[in-house]
């Protein structure tokens, strides 16, 4: 948990204008690369591919499996993610750490052969009359994408975000190279790079686990799935979570008016999919904010705060502690506001620029402000979530989760039926309404903290 937050503040503590543009560039750069990497890697093949001739149906074809591929993984993984990242964090509190590989092995094991399994009944289901070499690649590229995600959360949990970054970076500059080298083969030829890029992902996070973690004489184990250390409340929260951020996403891609068949039964929605791409490209200042706020600032005060209850601190001190967590999260919380208010200012000044660049129409515009919008909410209802977190409150996240999913669904389904001037608005204000009730419970939680620490223990 340390690591990125003594980074952080050894640049904040330089009080220089260089020291904290340097901080805020590393913690953008750690908080957002990783799937900066994979939109852009995304978007730089289509490009290029399209500057070479290569048939447009073809890049969309590739990115419509990809998005897919994208979308599935993390809904799936989701069950596991956070329950397996707290299952770690507790044998490292017991100093049991030399348990944790064969029980990543096992996981590892068993979220392949889940993924194999429902992607080879896809194979036959979504992918009919469509080639053998096709299906096979979209199988591959499930597995390791879910893979992929059960590593990602695992190193994250472990603050390893720096070798993240590095090796997304690295592997999506070889998916760039070897889909532009594939080129000449296809679709099938760019989803082949895409998977061998991504094993190569998967494999440098395994070799970097490897070397972090003893392993135990046993190969495989799976600890993790005992009832008395499994959390469920956590496999629903990763689920709902995911769920709530796709499924607007998947309603436009099947609403009649607003999707159009792109292979097999995918289907995508021109009209949707790019002010989103483009939305949550606006979140990386915002993002920054998030990392630096609660890996500094809030940390260094909730570690201080239960130090003092363990060690017997007065109550004066405790009370002390209490206030600047609260302070820290008032702070965290106003800046991520206004930064992403610049954002959606500098989308109104810049959009119709940025989509004539495009060669897209300006008639995006306004879902493209909803979407800016939308996506800056979504990290504020971030903070908040991991603040409830650190609380070990699950069962307030789970709520906030399970709110988030139902509002998306009914509040997209009533822009869907009132037409196009009401799209996006059915994400926006499911999160906000999410996060205004997370700020109320958050407030409420935080004013019982003394209570609940000490009369509830």
């Amino acid at each position: 948990m340390a690591g990125i937050g003594f980074e952080l503040r050894r640049l904040l503590r330089k009080n220089t204008l260089l020291g904290l543009v340097e901080a805020y560039a590393y913690a953008g750069i750690i908080s957002s690369g990783p799937w900066v990497f994979s939109i852009l890697g995304i978007l730089a093949i289509g490009l290029i591919s399209a500057s070479i001739a290569t048939p447009s149906f073809t890049i969309t074809q590739f990115q419509t499996s990809v998005t897919y591929l994208v979308a599935s993984s993390l809904v799936l993984t989701g069950l596991v993610q956070l329950a397996f990242t707290r299952f770690v964090s507790d044998r490292l509190f017991e100093k049991r750490s030399d348990l944790i590989m064969a029980n990543l092995n096992g996981l590892m094991l068993l979220v392949v052969a889940a993924a194999a399994s429902i992607g080879t009944f896809c194979l036959f289901v979504v992918f009919p009359g469509l080639s053998l070499l096709y299906r096979l690649l979209m199988l591959a590229g499930f597995v390791m994408l879910c893979a992929t995600w059960v590593m990602t959360v695992f190193l994250s949990g472990m603050k390893r975000y720096r070798a993240i970054v590095l090796l997304f970076a690295l592997a999506y500059a070889v998916i760039v190279g070897s889909a532009l080298a594939l080129r000449p083969y296809g679709l099938e030829g760019l989803l082949a790079g895409f998977v061998f890029g991504h094993l190569i992902l998967v494999g440098g996070m395994w070799l970097l686990t490897i070397r972090d973690f003893q392993a135990d004489r046993e190969v495989l184990r799976f600890d993790f799935a005992r009832r008395e250390l499994c959390y469920p409340s956590l496999m629903l929260i990763g689920l709902l979570y995911n769920l709530g951020v796709w499924v607007d996403k998947l309603m436009f891609w099947y609403f009649p008016d607003t999707s159009d068949p792109v292979i097999g039964h995918l289907n995508a929605s021109v009209i949707y999919d790019l002010p989103v791409f483009l939305s949550y490209l606006s979140i990386i200042p915002g993002m920054a904010v998030f990392l630096i706020r609660i890996e500094t600032d809030f940390v260094e005060y909730y570690e201080r705060f239960y130090n003092a209850v363990r060690s017997g601190g007065s109550l004066e001190l405790i009370a002390g502690m209490r206030d600047e967590m609260v302070y820290s999260i008032q702070q965290g919380l106003g800046e991520i506001a206004k930064i992403q208010t610049l954002a959606v200012l500098l989308t109104v000044v810049a959009g119709p620029a940025l989509l004539r660049a495009l060669e897209i129409s300006e008639l995006y515009l306004p879902l493209l402000y909803v979407q800016v919008i939308g996506a800056g909410l979504q990290v504020g209802l971030m903070a908040v979530l991991n603040v409830f977190f650190y609380l070990d409150q699950r069962r307030i996240v789970l709520l906030l989760c399970a709110e988030f999913v139902l509002l998306n669904i009914a509040l997209t389904a009533l822009s869907l039926a009132w037409g196009p001037a009401f799209y996006g608005y059915g994400f926006a204000l499911s999160v906000l309404t999410t996060l205004m009730t997370g700020l109320f419970l958050l407030s409420r939680q935080l004013n019982r903290l003394e209570y609940e620490t000490f009369m509830l223990q």
